[in-house]
């Protein structure tokens, strides 16, 4: 679609969500509001893409700069004004074509309804066509009036748009209206330049409204039209916490049926949030209170990267995950059990378990049958093929061999109050119980490590190493101390 633009607006300040964060930077599983409506319109084959910002710019200028061009207003005049800003900016300085217009705080537009908005205005002509959608409640949208309306039959007998009239601006006959402006237009891009011109701000609010486009057109005898949606649930923007929380149930409920049609089964999918890029494998079990967020892939065709090059999260086939887990940019690969666990930026390959109440930060590799078992956290570690790290462990910048077996509370003392330092630890080596592994050091293969013993020097293979205090035993020393 290189003869359509898109121009998102995301200047606005949301001052009903009393937050310090700019509205459309708020999150609805782990993607804010504004990336919503872009990949949108990148998804309905729009190549050029403009987000305007204004309020609090520079928090949400990371969020698209590298996604879209972006245009800035300076001031919040309204949106005609906003859109005059994206008109102006090098990006869209004399296009031409069609230019949809875009709430950025309104995720759940589909791509589907934003291709169906252009192709609208192609096949009809028309200068404008806005997306519309009836509602019972309709408070706090703008009116449509369409031509022949009767305002006291509270019918219309044209399908042309003659203007849209805002909640505030509504006469009692007009707030009865129940067709309502969605925030969602296709303009002709040389007749909303026309048009822009000679907007005012002669409103309730004193500021350029973008609704008076319509009105403007049809005074020229421009053709002005509706695209009604069929989903008016699509159309809903998010200006309080409760619309955020309810724009987040309606992305929740469809992103978990799309995973269920795919073969995965999830115990509760009400008390199951994945993120819009979640890919999950079939024969995969979800039980309840489980989070998966990042660019996740789940599949038999999974290919693991190392922990440091993750991207993304994956899970593989035949997994079971949950209760009470939250992965973030993880790579599970096929049957493993990973139960009640946090994981940010790991990889666990196939057959590893991971929990319950196990931490596996950034840069932990649980290898083939590897596990990380009850209150152990993991960091920037590779736990070898088969090897365990059953519980009550910290295991940190640590290369670790296989069919390595740590007793409980055991720790590498990797870091020196400045820097962190590295420990490596040999095939089939068994480390005792309550054993602190003073980094750098390197234990070889096959070797024993007493528990109880603070490893500060290197120990060869096939070596027992015992580094602790002689036991030393006084009789009856209680009774005299408690002469």
């Amino acid at each position: 679609m290189n003869d359509v633009a898109a121009i998102v607006l995301a200047a606005g300040a949301g001052t009903r969500l009393k937050s310090k964060k700019p509205k459309v930077a708020h999150e609805i599983l782990g993607k804010p509001l504004v990336n919503w409506v872009v990949d949108a319109a990148k998804g309905a084959g729009i190549q050029k893409v403009v987000a305007v910002v204004g309020h609090e710019a520079e928090q949400v200028l990371p969020l698209v700069q590298d996604e879209c061009e972006t245009a800035e207003q300076p001031e919040r005049l309204g949106t005609a004004h906003a859109v005059q800003c994206a008109l102006e900016s090098p990006a869209l300085s004399g296009f031409e074509g069609s230019v949809v217009i875009l709430s950025g705080d309104c995720p759940l537009i589909t791509s589907e309804t934003i291709k169906g908005l252009a192709d609208a205005r192609s096949e009809s002509g028309a200068a404008a066509v806005v997306l519309t959608m009836r509602l019972d409640d309709p408070f706090g949208y703008g009116r449509i009036v369409r031509e022949g309306f009767d305002l006291a039959e509270g019918a219309a007998t044209g399908a042309t748009v003659t203007r849209i009239v805002e909640q505030k601006d509504a006469t009692p006959e007009e707030a009865g209206i129940c067709e309502c402006n969605s925030g969602f237009y296709c303009f002709d891009a040389k007749s909303l330049r026309e048009a822009l011109r000679e907007i005012g701000t002669d409103n309730a609010q004193g500021e350029y409204y973008l609704t008076d486009a319509m009105a403007v057109l049809r005074s020229k005898g421009q053709k002005t039209v509706a695209l009604e949606s069929d989903d008016p649930e699509e159309c809903l923007g998010v200006n309080s916490r409760k619309q955020l929380a309810e724009a987040c149930r309606i992305k929740q409920m469809q992103i978990n049926d799309a995973l269920m049609d795919g073969g995965v089964t999830m115990i509760a999918p009400e008390l199951v949030w994945c993120g819009p890029d979640v890919k999950i494998a079939r024969d995969v079990t979800i039980h309840p209170n489980v989070t998966l967020i990042g660019d996740v892939q789940i599949g038999e065709d999974t290919t693991l990267l190392p922990a440091t090059m993750l991207k993304n999260t994956r899970v593989g086939e035949g997994c079971t995950v949950g209760p009470n887990t939250r992965l973030y940019d993880t790579e599970v690969g096929n049957g493993c059990v990973v139960d009640e666990t946090v994981a940010h930026e790991a990889v666990l390959e196939d057959a590893a378990t991971s929990g319950p109440r196990a931490y596996l930060r950034p840069g932990a590799h649980l290898c083939e049958g590897a596990k990380a078992g009850t209150h152990v956290e993991i960091k920037k570690s590779v736990i070898g093929k088969g090897s365990k790290v059953p519980h009550l462990s910290y295991i940190g910048d640590t290369q670790m061999g296989e069919g390595v077996n740590i007793g409980a509370g055991s720790i590498t003392c990797n870091y020196d109050g400045k820097n962190k330092h590295r420990t490596v630890i040999g095939d089939g080596t068994f480390i005792g119980s309550d054993t602190m592994m003073v980094a750098p050091v390197e234990i070889g293969d096959n070797v024993v490590v007493g528990a109880g013993s603070v490893i500060t020097k290197n120990v060869p293979d096939n070596a027992l190493a015992v580094a602790r205090s002689r036991e030393k035993i006084y009789d009856e020393w209680v009774i005299e101390h408690k002469k």
